[in-house]
Formats: structure tokens, C-alpha cells, sequence
């Protein structure tokens, strides 16, 4: 494989204003952008100009927008056109010292940032800074550093992330996810970026280090663990591809935690159709445990029917544990359809066990809502242990309106 130049660091976009003139007057000099295409520019005037041509320079733009912030590299391009895949096992194959090979694909709508600590989920709009990738003395490796700048606040959530691997002597030793705007620090060595790689591609050489590890092994954790890095990594891809690998990482005969790890990103990444494999799993899976687990991945989805479907484990699920815990996350979402389950389940559920549980999961809802809930299940309940559980967390409350109930109780 050849490579393109060394370079010393990533494009920075310009700060100072005369600097940004002086870019985009570059950006917008036709000449130099059709040149590659071949394309013929008039000077005098737009009209004439294929539409062809148009569309490459927006490919150019685009395919620039993607190259990420990197410094204290040896820098250089390779190609992932002829297959990613492909372009790994070259790299791999020619690079015995350590490495960093990265590539950026489209991301999953919503509002991530995956930063420094390898974290990804819903956080600030504001940028992450510089991110170290090799650790030194002392430290781990993806700390955050401080650069004396301003962050930058985002208006949007970026289109894309990135995707780098570290390798060397031919294996992949770590995988992280990164947000475009993460100026990240290679700590001196090569950095190798991928152009044209492919979602599809993407998620597919993912899933061998999920494949290869079991997913998850039992005992590893964060970034020592490539599956369980792999799998977040496939959870934040912008293509359908993401679900169906998801979806099979889900499904019966994959190891527990591999499933666990992939019903949890169906969740809190995937929208709607990851709501709806959800949905399956926790009415059809025969693993009592699994399903425990698929009812706290519908708890993290924004999809409004998500609080229907716990609602459905906490009425028909056929575990009394499950159930449980179907109504204690049923709590932590509040709401009228939360309290009318929860307190249909202490009514009604044959289990005492599970009235214990939905007596703890009236007093996770706001104040307002449990402590009056749990009076009155003190005061009515016909089940004796389910009295005492409703009077321990009303004295965990705290409440004035417990007080003065354990008053009038006494003064009888």
C-alpha cells in the first residue's frame, strides 16, 4: 500500500479573521477544486458549469470536513476504497511498531459526544477539548488535556464520528469512538486515516472483534475489552446495518453479556427500530435474566412507547422478579401511567415479593406523588409485611406529612 506524504498534524480550520478569508477564498477557488475533475471552469460566469462538477466539490468539501484534529503524529492517508478490511490487513501486515489507523462514518441521529474517557451518550453541547491517546507515566491513556482555549458550543450535533484503532505487531489492541471536533493527541506516533470507508463495511469488521471475544468477556471491562468496545462503536453508526448486527448480537445463543451490552445500545442509541426489537425480546425471550436486563434497555430509549411496553412486563411478565423490576424503572419515569401500575401491582399482584418491590418503586417517585401513595397503602393494604414495607420508607422519607401520619398511627 502506498501512502501519501508525512505530515506532522492535522488542518486546523483558521482562527483569525483574515485567516479564514484568506481559507475560504481558497475553498472557493473553482480552478484549484475542478482541476482533479477535470473540469473546464468560465471565468465569467456560473451557468455553464456541469452539475457533475458541482458535486465534486461538494465530495471534496465533505471528504475535508472529515479529517479530524490530530496532532504530535506522523500523519499520512491510505485508501479503504478497495475494502476496509482489506486496508487493515495491509497496514497491519506492514507496521510492526505501534500504530493508530482511524476513519470517520456517518453517525446515528441524536445528540452524542463521545470524548477523552471513551465515554458516549447524551452530554453538554460543549466540545471535549484535546484528548491524549497514549498514556504516560501515571496515567491512562485518553486524558483529557487542558489547552488554555475556549470551548467551542455546538449548535448541532455533528453527521459523523470517528472510529480509531490502535495496533501493533499486527494486532488490534484497542478500539475508541471520537467526536469530529476532539483534537486528539497520538502521543508522537504514526497515525494512519482512512479515506472512503464504507458504514457497511464498518460495522461488519467491527463485529469480528465482537465475534472473536464472545463480545464481552466475563472479567473485562471499558477499553481493554475490544468487544465491548466494538459493540459501542457499532451503536453510534449512521446505517441500517448497525441494527441488524445489534439485533443478532441480541438475540438467543450469543454469550449473556454480549447480549446484554447489545440490547443496552438497542436502547439508548437506536430509536425507534431499536424499540421495537426491544419489544420483542422482553415479550418472547425465554431468559428470565436477559429480559430483566432488555426491560432496563427500554427504561434508556426516547421512544415514548417505551414506558407502555415496561408497563406490559409489570402486568404480564411471567417472572415476579422481572416484573419487579419492570415496575422499579416504571418509577423512575413517574407519571400517571407509572403510579396507576404500581399500585395495581401491590393490589393486585399474586406475588408478595413483587408488592414489596412496587412499595419500593412508590417511594422512588417524586415526593409529591410516593408519599401520599404510601400512606395510603400503610393505612389500607390488607397484606400485613406490605403495611411494613409502606411504613420503613415512609421513614425513609423524611416528609412532614410522615411524621404527622406516625403521629396519629401512635396516637392510638
Amino acid at each position: 500500500m502506498s501512502y501519501a506524504k508525512d505530515r506532522s498534524s492535522a488542518r486546523v480550520f483558521p482562527r483569525s479573521f483574515a485567516a479564514r478569508k484568506d481559507f475560504w477564498s481558497g475553498i472557493l477557488n473553482l480552478e484549484f477544486w475542478m482541476r482533479p475533475t477535470g473540469c473546464a471552469v468560465r471565468r465569467e460566469g456560473w451557468p455553464s458549469l456541469p452539475v457533475y462538477c458541482l458535486l465534486s466539490v461538494v465530495c471534496c468539501l465533505s471528504a475535508a470536513a472529515q479529517e479530524p484534529r490530530v496532532i504530535n503524529a506522523k500523519m499520512r492517508t491510505a485508501s479503504a476504497a478497495a475494502g476496509l478490511a482489506n486496508a487493515f490487513h495491509s497496514i497491519q501486515a506492514s507496521e510492526s511498531g505501534p500504530v493508530w489507523i482511524g476513519y470517520a462514518v456517518p453517525a446515528v441521529p441524536g445528540k452524542h459526544e463521545m470524548c477523552c474517557n471513551g465515554s458516549s451518550g447524551d452530554f453538554s453541547d460543549e466540545g471535549c477539548g484535546r484528548c491524549r491517546l497514549e498514556s504516560r507515566q501515571g496515567e491512562d491513556g485518553g486524558q483529557a488535556v487542558k489547552t488554555g482555549e475556549e470551548k467551542t458550543v455546538k449548535l448541532e450535533s455533528p453527521s459523523s464520528f470517528l472510529v480509531l484503532y490502535r495496533a501493533e505487531a499486527g494486532k488490534i489492541e484497542k478500539i475508541r469512538t471520537f467526536s469530529p471536533e476532539c483534537e486528539l493527541d497520538a502521543g508522537g506516533l504514526p497515525f494512519i486515516w482512512l479515506t472512503g470507508a464504507q458504514p457497511a463495511e464498518s460495522v461488519a469488521w467491527l463485529s469480528t472483534f465482537v465475534k472473536a471475544e464472545g463480545a464481552v468477556a466475563e472479567g473485562a471491562s471499558g477499553d481493554d475489552n475490544l468487544g465491548s468496545s466494538a459493540l459501542t462503536a457499532i451503536a453510534f453508526h449512521g446505517d441500517n446495518s448497525a441494527e441488524r448486527a445489534l439485533e443478532g448480537f441480541a438475540a438467543a445463543g450469543q454469550p449473556e453479556r454480549t447480549r446484554e451490552h447489545a440490547a443496552f445500545w438497542l436502547g439508548a442509541a437506536r430509536g425507534r427500530q431499536g424499540y421495537e426489537a426491544l419489544s420483542r425480546l422482553v415479550r418472547d425471550d425465554p431468559d428470565e435474566h436477559f429480559r430483566e436486563k432488555a426491560v432496563f434497555a427500554l427504561y434508556v430509549s426516547k421512544e415514548p412507547e417505551a414506558v407502555d411496553a415496561i408497563i406490559g412486563v409489570a402486568h404480564h411478565d411471567s417472572s415476579a422478579h422481572v416484573r419487579g423490576q419492570a415496575l422499579f424503572w416504571l418509577a423512575q419515569k413517574a407519571g400517571k401511567k407509572a403510579e396507576a401500575t404500581i399500585t395495581e401491582a401491590i393490589e393486585k399482584d399474586p406475588e408478595t415479593e413483587v408488592k414489596k418491590r412496587a412499595v419500593f418503586a412508590l417511594s422512588q417517585l417524586p415526593k409529591d406523588e410516593g408519599v401520599p401513595l404510601l400512606i395510603q397503602v400503610a393505612k389500607t393494604n390488607t397484606n400485613g409485611v406490605v403495611r411494613k414495607q409502606a411504613m420503613f420508607w415512609l421513614g425513609q422519607s423524611h416528609d412532614p406529612r410522615a411524621l404527622a401520619f406516625f403521629e396519629e398511627v401512635l396516637s392510638h
